[in-house]
C-alpha cells in the first residue's frame, strides 16, 4: 500500500507529540526552540543523507510502501519525515532523562539532608 511507510513516521510522531504534551518536555514548553532545534537537526541529517548518496552509500532501495515521490535521486519523501521524527524523538527522550535526572536528585538531596539532621 503506496504511503504506509509515511503514514507510520505520522503515527508515531503523533505519539511522541502526546508524550510531549502529556509530560510538557519540548514543544510545548518551548516551541520556538523545538521547532529550531528538529530543523537544525533535519538539516544536518539531510546533508549527510547527500554525502551518503553522491558517494554511492546511500541509495533509495524500492518499497511498496514508500509514496512514489522523490525530492532529489535516492532521497525519498519520507526520508525528511523520518529525520524530523528522529530529531524530535530524540529531544523528548532527552528532556524525560533530564527530568528524571533532576527528581532523583532532588530527592536524593532531601534524603541526604535528612540523614544528616539537617533540616531540609
Amino acid at each position: 500500500m503506496p504511503g504506509l511507510y509515511l503514514l507510520a513516521i505520522l503515527v508515531s510522531t503523533a505519539g511522541i507529540a502526546l508524550l510531549d504534551w502529556r509530560f510538557r518536555l519540548a514543544f510545548w514548553v518551548a516551541r520556538g526552540r523545538t521547532l529550531a532545534t528538529v530543523a537544525i537537526g533535519v538539516v544536518f541529517f539531510l546533508a549527510w543523507d547527500a554525502a551518503g548518496i553522491l558517494t554511492g552509500v546511500f541509495v533509495k532501495g524500492d518499497s511498496p510502501l514508500y509514496t512514489g515521490i522523490v525530492l532529489a535521486p535516492e532521497l525519498p519523501l519520507e526520508e525528511v519525515f523520518f529525520l524530523a521524527f528522529l530529531c524530535y524523538l530524540s529531544l523528548v527522550c532527552a528532556a524525560a532523562g533530564m527530568r528524571v535526572l533532576a527528581r532523583r536528585n532532588a530527592v536524593g538531596t532531601r534524603g541526604s539532608d535528612s540523614e544528616r539532621g539537617g533540616l531540609g
